[in-house]
């Protein structure tokens, strides 16, 4: 990693979390960290309960399809720290064929609906999630739209109305 002085949540993630850190930058002022999978929980906790840091504030989680790269998918987190005013980002690789990570639902409750809405658009699994089900598409819906391999001519499985009768 490159010699420069880094803000005080890089220090105190690689004192912290060390050998676990892949990588870190600073582009246009806002800091990112990857870590491997096994620490997120873990780093997730520390970045909300340090009394330095304060990062109570979960504003998204999404992932990316690196789709030609090894690993194939990187889960993002953004953290805000209300109080400090500072933010940070956290990367994390995720492997196929099975790709999944820890969920953050007991740290934050909205982590709920983000890692769903991951699931459902990149198949990525949030584990010992509460939920886990389709947010944003059908229940029947087959496949993860937002895969670089999802066939754009896909048909899918057409479902009607559900007969109240029945």
């Amino acid at each position: 990693m490159p010699d420069q002085e880094w803000s005080k949540t890089i220090k105190k993630i690689q004192e912290r979390f060390g050998e676990h850190v892949i990588d870190i930058h600073d582009r246009l002022g806002q800091d990112t960290v990857v870590v491997s999978k096994s620490v997120i929980f873990e780093l997730a906790r520390f970045l909300r309960d340090d009394p330095d840091l304060k990062y109570n504030f979960l504003v998204d989680l999404t992932a990316v399809d690196l789709h030609t790269r090894r690993p194939r998918f990187e889960v993002v987190y953004h953290f805000l720290s209300l109080e400090y005013n500072s933010r940070v980002r956290v990367k994390v690789p995720v492997a196929e064929p099975d790709p999944e990570v820890d969920s953050l639902t007991p740290l934050w409750k909205i982590a709920d609906w983000l890692e769903r809405e991951t699931w459902d658009m990149f198949g990525i699994k949030f584990k010992n999630h509460p939920d886990l089900r389709r947010l944003l598409m059908y229940p029947e819906f087959q496949g993860h739209p937002l895969r670089k391999d999802y066939p754009v001519t896909k048909r899918q499985p057409l479902v009607g109305p559900k007969d109240p009768m029945a």
